[in-house]
């Protein structure tokens, strides 16, 4: 007996798409749960056996949160300690994939693979010497080096982005733009950084990311409170009468909402700019 041919093909589809919808409800389950832990009534967060639906709603677990005396310090050195990361890693990214993208010099190689080594390196093992080099520095306690030491975090991955990412843009357009005038820094700023919107988009996610949610080096390097980061704010819920799911939950959700948001603002040039920073140069 033959099958006529196409036939399974909807099927294979329909089997892959349920497939989809149950690993994307697995994946987005542990988001639901802390969402609901936020909303719902103390009372209602023990219960046994849990409820996956919430019988009442409420704010007050926010209002808790939003009331903590650190709260809006630790939101300001959030906001200055990611901002920094993002713009320094792409402001210093940016200038050196363009040199190994484009010049030629000796150890180019090595630097590549130099780059790649660093991401390697486990964080934990490098965070005794990074705090006694800032106490040398007088940059405990700092937030200002948070911001260098998430540095050496970020831009490996940042100039090995970027480098493929430039690599995809002619060199022809660089050199029309000099034959018309432009110097070697005028080229790069009018053609080629223009084009690399979608790399700068998907490095800077990345930097967020990783200074917004980053907590062993934070909690290490910064002892005053009004300093810390929401990161280590979180872990105030959490005292020896025991922890406060509800206030803990609502304090994650408002820490995941600013990533959340420029993730949303940005994520069509994601895509791009990661597959096209993955597979040039």
């Amino acid at each position: 007996m033959t099958t006529a041919p196409g036939t399974g093909t909807p099927r294979r589809r329909a089997a892959a798409n349920a497939l989809g919808l149950v690993v994307s409800a697995l994946l987005a389950f542990p988001l639901y749960w802390m969402l609901l832990t936020a909303f719902r009534p103390a009372t209602e967060i023990h219960a046994a056996p849990p409820h996956f639906w919430p019988d009442h709603l409420t704010l007050e677990h926010f209002r808790r949160a939003l009331a903590t005396p650190t709260f809006w310090s630790n939101v300001r050195a959030s906001v200055l300690i990611g901002a920094g990361t993002v713009l320094i890693s792409l402001l210093i990214g940016t200038l050196a994939a363009f040199a190994l993208a484009r010049f030629a010099f000796a150890g180019r190689k090595a630097l590549v693979l130099v780059i790649l080594g660093v991401q390697m390196i486990p964080l934990a093992g490098l965070i005794i010497p990074v705090y006694l080099l800032l106490s040398d520095a007088g940059l405990t306690d700092s937030l200002a080096g948070v911001i260098l030491t998430y540095l050496v975090f970020t831009l490996p991955f940042t100039v090995w982005l970027l480098r493929g990412f430039i690599a995809a843009v002619p060199v022809e357009l660089e050199e029309a733009a000099m034959t018309d005038g432009c110097t070697r820094l005028g080229a790069f700023r009018r053609v080629v950084l223009p084009l690399l919107a979608p790399g700068l988009v998907a490095t800077s996610i990345y930097a967020l990311v990783q200074a917004w949610n980053e907590y062993v080096l934070a909690y290490v390097l910064l002892s005053s409170n009004d300093k810390q980061t929401l990161s280590i704010w979180l872990m105030s819920f959490q005292t020896s009468f025991g922890t406060d799911y509800g206030g803990l939950m609502a304090g994650a959700a408002l820490t995941a909402l600013p990533v959340a948001v420029f993730f949303a603002l940005v994520q069509r040039r994601i895509a791009a700019g990661l597959t096209t920073g993955a597979v040039k140069g």
